[in-house]
């Protein structure tokens, strides 16, 4: 017979590893863990509360983890929209659509034309967007 005690004291060890993996692998046999539990108060057969085991850790897996994925799962920024974007920087190596530095708040960054066009030293340029640390620029009009 298996004690109720030792499918909670199971849980918690996968609610403890789950803290350590990133994964949401280890919360679906938590939770099928302690429904199982609840479940070994009424059913004392252990080929049953296997069976329930197994069945409420694949119907987590299928059902639960993806929800819980998709709402832990958020749209991280790198900040940068709010101190580059949309803000003004001086070309210090000439932009193209493949190469080219700009220089804003006393800092060096790769810039591509967004435009596809060429834009010397010197010019100004208006920072429409980035893409991991480059900065898709386009020249401001004078």
């Amino acid at each position: 017979m298996i004690n109720w005690q030792i499918l909670c004291i199971a849980g918690i060890i996968f609610l403890i590893l789950e803290i350590f993996t990133p994964s949401m692998f280890f919360l679906n046999f938590a939770l099928a863990s302690f429904l199982t539990a609840i479940a070994s108060l009424f059913i004392t057969k252990i080929i049953f509360l296997t069976l329930i085991f197994f069945t409420l850790s694949f119907l987590s897996f299928v059902f639960l983890r993806p929800i819980i994925l998709k709402r832990s799962k958020k749209e991280t920024e790198t900040g940068l929209n709010d101190k580059y974007i949309g803000k003004t920087a001086k070309v210090i190596e000439e932009i193209s659509e493949s190469k080219g530095v700009i220089a804003i708040y006393g800092e060096r960054w790769e810039a591509r034309s967004i435009n596809k066009t060429n834009i010397p030293v010197g010019e100004e340029v208006k920072i429409i967007k980035n893409e991991s640390i480059i900065m898709f620029v386009e020249k401001l009009n004078n």
